[in-house]
């Protein structure tokens, strides 16, 4: 006869989480537990099962034979009691905390304004908006959902693309005034230019001269950590800036910056993703709909170019 004092869909989901995350230390933070505590609840599933499941060395774990069998079915019988709580909670509404890491210049002109309208959708879900144009670690920061700009490298996170952008150079009619318009893009080595202080940063501003691309080096005058400082830098006339055109869409549209060299600009589309943790399948309704929220209101906004015409594109184009 079983036990009944043993928790079987706990140990399956620490288990799952040690291998899905990569380790007792990253299992840990995700669960809320200690290294030590994951460890040892590990060790007691193998020693009641009888056999080992993980092989530990210093560097990474590994499933053995029995380890992937029982991970297999952990996970098949984990998405059938999700699917059995939503069957009966089928009305309940999602609830709990988000956390979303984003760059400023998306925080500030595109989350920020659409959070009274989510509050008024999902009222029992709250978040935490961390903004910084650094690229931060999920698992480090906790974060549940993090919005990346351009090409995404190889990873274990799962993306949902929310729509596409395109880039301008931009400057203040002041400065224009000043300093003059560029008018190609050997013009800018007697400008004053704007550019970013990561890592990350574009050490080169790209053009199409008579159907080549050349690459002009940035050679700042002034750096900043983030968009939106060299957005304000702009405004303020200190020198021409490389921005995304949904962060300076109104500026456009008001005339409080100008866009230059346009006739040299290759247009070329970054995607804007939402990266996560896990899988598309087992995502807590509260992250759910926080996603599905953010992708309908981008394929709706018109600063953004749509994901879906993008693929169009691409499939038309091959």
């Amino acid at each position: 006869m079983p036990r009944i004092d043993i928790n079987r869909s706990g140990e399956m989901e620490v288990f799952v989480q040690v291998f899905d995350r990569g380790g007792f230390s990253a299992a840990a933070r995700a669960l809320g537990m200690t290294p030590s505590a994951v460890s040892k609840l590990v060790g007691r599933l193998e020693a009641r099962l009888g056999t080992q499941l993980v092989r530990r060395s210093t560097r990474r774990l590994q499933l053995t034979t029995e380890g992937e069998h029982f991970y297999e079915r952990s996970v098949r019988v984990l998405a059938d009691i999700d699917e059995a709580e939503r069957c009966v909670a089928a009305d309940a509404a999602p609830r709990g905390r988000v956390s979303i890491n984003t760059s400023v210049a998306f925080g500030t002109h595109v989350l920020v304004p659409l959070v009274p309208l989510l509050q008024a959708q999902h009222p029992l879900v709250t978040l935490d908006i961390v903004q910084t144009d650094r690229v931060v670690d999920l698992l480090e920061e906790r974060a549940d959902i993090a919005i990346r700009w351009g090409p995404l490298p190889a990873s274990d996170l799962v993306a949902r693309r929310l729509g596409d952008t395109v880039q301008a150079i931009v400057a203040s009619p002041d400065y224009l005034a000043r300093q003059g318009t560029p008018r190609r893009p050997d013009d800018l080595e007697s400008h004053h230019r704007l550019d970013f202080t990561y890592r990350r940063r574009m050490p080169d501003w790209p053009f199409v001269v008579k159907g080549q691309r050349v690459e002009v080096p940035t050679r700042a005058s002034v750096r900043a950590s983030d968009g939106e400082t060299l957005r304000q830098l702009a405004l303020a006339g200190a020198g021409l800036a490389w921005l995304s055109r949904y962060h300076v869409h109104h500026d456009l549209q008001a005339g409080r910056l100008v866009p230059v060299l346009e006739k040299y600009n290759p247009r070329e589309r970054m995607p804007i993703h939402a990266v996560y943790l896990g899988k598309p399948g087992r995502l807590s309704s509260r992250v759910r709909v926080v996603l599905d929220f953010l992708a309908a209101r981008l394929q709706g906004d018109p600063r953004f170019l749509s994901a879906a015409s993008a693929s169009a594109a691409a499939s038309a184009a091959a």
